[in-house]
């Protein structure tokens, strides 16, 4: 193969974020990593530099990729911003939209009534915050998902607006998705949305750094 993204930097978020409540619980989601660690794979294979800032998986790091390991969105933000300048950004990862205000520094013994009242604030947004850069810091190619269980394209499209980034790659999580082996996205640009066959992650990831290589 050729390798068709040499001397680019390509950087990759992936999987959850986790936001403690105490030493025991955290706020998370079913992200598992897999679609994002596939990306860093297929980007490398064509010569790119890749660096992954994961969250939590079960996943082992990708040969030929730089990885950094964070737990919270604000230390994902923070290991992002110190990767950059990158060529692309491409923000997989499923990062907790809000985080406890003030986690404890021991197991709170919690009833109803203060499990229902537990303040929450909202987290930083990495993809619109990178996407949203000066010229000249900003990637040239930003690149976000969307997970959505319903009105997927229109939400999709909403999204990239809002964000401010040039491609979406949107797909529907209400089966299994963000747990299995396989992937159907749509994928959004200022053009159009482009509808991608139901296939396996490794191959959604391959057909997405070929993009990427056309693009750049």
């Amino acid at each position: 193969m050729a390798e068709t993204l040499k001397d680019r930097h390509v950087l990759v978020t992936a999987g959850p974020t986790r936001e403690p409540i105490d030493p025991v619980r955290f706020i998370s989601n079913h992200s598992s990593g897999r679609q994002g660690y596939a990306i860093a794979r297929a980007c490398a294979a064509l010569g790119a530099r890749v660096t992954l800032v994961a969250g939590p998986t079960a996943l082992p790091d990708p040969a030929g990729v730089r990885t950094v390991h964070v737990e919270t969105a604000r230390d994902m933000l923070a290991a992002v911003e110190a990767a950059l300048p990158a060529d692309v950004f491409i923000a997989v990862a499923a990062v907790a939209d809000w985080r406890p205000a003030q986690p404890a520094g021991r197991k709170l013994k919690l009833d109803k009534a203060s499990l229902a009242s537990l303040p929450l604030v909202e987290n930083p947004d990495i993809l619109k915050t990178v996407a949203g850069r000066p010229p000249g810091t900003r990637p040239g190619l930003v690149i976000g998902f969307a997970a959505e269980t319903h009105d997927v394209e229109a939400l999709a499209k909403a999204k990239r607006e809002r964000k401010g980034c040039d491609w979406i790659l949107a797909n529907d999580v209400s089966g299994d998705v963000m747990g299995g082996a396989e992937n159907a996205v749509i994928l959004v640009t200022p053009a159009n949305a482009e509808h991608w066959n139901r296939t396996g992650k490794d191959a959604v990831a391959r057909r997405l750094a070929d993009r990427i290589a056309a693009a750049l």
